[in-house]
């Protein structure tokens, strides 16, 4: 963007006419007047002046604009030409200031929201080499979702004017539900699904963890985006866009060059598909999400997202316990359980959750949809830990699903915007041109003046 007021400072500096010293400029004044007009500049005056001070090297004709306020009976009299003009400078600075804003806020919930994701994935890696439970894991950090409303509701608390009751701002968020709010029918008919799909998801990515390096599977997963475009535009009948028909085809391209990087080894192939079916349920998830509850803000999102780890508490107990005593998930004590990796892992989680819900309000939503494009970071962490061993097909699937990922993230209609910014530029480029030669042929005449040559125009 352009600063406030560089486009008017910019138009008054070349419309000063040039003349040679000593000699009258008959239409200097009242070209300046009329070149001054959103200043409003006028005859009677007694406010402060504007001057042009003449230079003699320069050739500069002097003339002092005088500009002043018309004044009443009971004094000075706002202009408001002036006051509309001082009005549109403060509307530039304050959007200007707010897009500044959000977009410091983007950086930072971008390397909050990736560093959260990346030490969720590292943590799992690191609980693995001692403790492999992965439906256990999966269930004790879905638990910690039941703080995510006491969370909103305490920086409710802290930073809005008007307080509410924690049951009056519970009610107010769970119109999500629907008007007559969360009732016991739908607490099942609707959680259930999506409890079934959020446990699907995070297990099956920690099922991938184990098969693969933490770069493969962060890599695979980014292609959800193209999943859901798909879901959408069968399911929901969204617009078809050419761009992200490109962006699916390479991402699958992304998913069959990552299970050949290991000759198609078994548990290559067996890792890429569970990733690939994380992708898949995450996907769904969020097809049927705008489906049946459409958009949600904040409020409405932390209540949700509360209520899923509600439901797994209560209705999917059950299932590591059967797991437990089948022997296919057991340990030997609680007190031997890694609580501390399991407590950061579940953390870290919750705070991805969080940030990826508050950044929505605070800046703009394409950031932090790069944010959650984590590869960069995991392959970093894995290069230290001498994890992983990057090889030409790795690299090139790794890269072709990033490109994906992030051709996934144009909006609908980036091309009418592309234009509009390339017409721009070039409307740009020819004001500046024609600025350019008329400052040139102004000051070319001045100086045949000056020399006694008279200039004839061409037939």
């Amino acid at each position: 963007f352009f600063p406030p007021g560089s486009s008017e400072t910019g138009t008054s500096r070349s419309s000063v006419p040039r003349c040679k010293p000593g000699a009258n400029c008959p239409s200097s004044h009242s070209g300046i007047s009329r070149q001054l007009s959103p200043l409003s500049v006028t005859e009677d005056s007694s406010a402060p002046i504007l001057e042009l001070q003449s230079r003699g090297s320069s050739g500069v004709c002097g003339h002092r604009v005088e500009r002043q306020n018309k004044s009443g009976d009971d004094g000075t009299q706002t202009n408001p030409e002036n006051s509309s003009q001082e009005n549109r400078i403060k509307a530039r600075c304050l959007s200007c200031s707010s897009v500044v804003l959000k977009a410091v806020w983007g950086l930072l919930i971008i390397l909050s929201v990736s560093s959260s994701w990346v030490g969720t994935t590292q943590i799992v890696k690191i609980t693995y080499k001692n403790f492999y439970c992965p439906f256990f894991m999966t269930w004790f950090s879905t638990n910690w979702n039941i703080m995510f409303f006491p969370v909103y509701y305490s920086g409710h608390l802290a930073t809005a004017q008007v307080k509410q009751s924690p049951m009056k701002k519970f009610r107010e968020c769970s119109r999500i539900f629907g008007e007559d709010g969360l009732t016991l029918k739908l607490f099942l008919k609707r959680t259930a699904p999506f409890s079934i799909l959020w446990t699907l998801t995070n297990y099956l990515y920690l099922l991938a963890l184990k098969k693969l390096t933490a770069t493969d599977v962060s890599a695979l997963f980014c292609c959800n985006k193209a999943f859901v475009f798909l879901l959408s535009w069968i399911v929901l009948k969204d617009r078809f866009m050419g761009v992200r028909i490109v962006a699916t085809i390479m991402a699958i391209t992304g998913i069959v060059m990552m299970a050949y990087a290991d000759n198609f080894h078994a548990d290559s192939i067996i890792g890429v598909a569970f990733a690939v079916g994380s992708a898949s349920t995450s996907a769904l998830y969020k097809v049927m999400f705008k489906m049946f509850l459409g958009s949600a803000n904040f409020g409405e999102a932390a209540h949700f997202v509360s209520t899923l780890g509600f439901f797994n508490l209560i209705f999917i107990s059950f299932t590591p316990v059967i797991l437990y005593f089948t022997k296919v998930e057991h340990w030997s004590s609680f007190a031997a359980l890694p609580w501390g990796c399991l407590c950061g892992m579940a953390g870290m989680w919750l705070v991805f959750n969080i940030l990826v819900n508050v950044g929505v309000v605070l800046t703009y939503p394409i950031l932090i949809s790069i944010g959650l494009l984590s590869v960069p970071g995991n392959a970093a962490v894995d290069l230290l830990k001498q994890e992983v061993i990057f090889n030409v097909v790795r690299l090139a699937a790794t890269i072709i699903i990033c490109i994906g990922f992030l051709l996934m993230l144009l909006p609908e209609e980036w091309d009418e915007i592309t234009l509009r910014f390339i017409n721009s530029l070039k409307e740009k480029k020819s004001e500046e041109h024609v600025d350019d030669i008329t400052e040139s042929s102004v000051h070319l005449r001045s100086r045949s003046r000056v020399n006694g040559a008279v200039s004839i125009p061409l037939a």
